[in-house]
């Protein structure tokens, strides 16, 4: 029985090494899952989703002068937000277009890489004018002449 009893205080010695080391594993999964979780949280619902397109507003075509006596007709639309006021008006995205684009050579905007430059900057002004409610900018007509 002496046997018996070592054995038996050897595995009572064992086994709560074992329910440490469980129970260690186990707290470092929660934590790990809850940090995990919690950053998801936090950066993945941060609000930095895209926003939800509400209607296009067309504005009137205009033209301005570009250099050496050339002439550039533009017409802009606006992709509004769903939460954009349903007032929006569209004088302040025609004159940042306007300052935007006059005065430009013909070669500064007759390769496509130059208006999307062009454009990019301009949509980047209007949506800061606009507080975020104009989320792009199409260019519906573009005539040089």
């Amino acid at each position: 029985m002496s046997k018996d009893k070592d054995k038996d205080k050897k595995d009572e010695g064992t086994e709560p090494k074992k329910k440490s080391k469980k129970l260690l594993i186990i707290i470092l999964a929660v934590v790990l899952l809850g940090g995990g979780g919690g950053a998801y949280f936090v950066l993945g619902s941060s609000g930095t989703s895209a926003p939800t397109p509400g209607k296009v507003l067309a504005l009137d075509a205009v033209t301005m002068n570009l250099t050496d006596g050339h002439y550039l007709k533009l017409k802009l639309a606006l992709q509004t937000t769903s939460s954009a006021s349903a007032d929006l008006d569209g004088s302040k995205a025609l004159d940042l277009a306007v300052a935007q684009f006059s005065n430009k050579t013909v070669a500064e905007l007759s390769s496509n890489q130059a208006r999307e430059t062009q454009k990019s900057e301009l949509k980047e002004k209007i949506g800061k004018a606009y507080d975020e409610e104009v989320m792009d900018i199409y260019l519906t007509e573009f005539v040089m002449q």
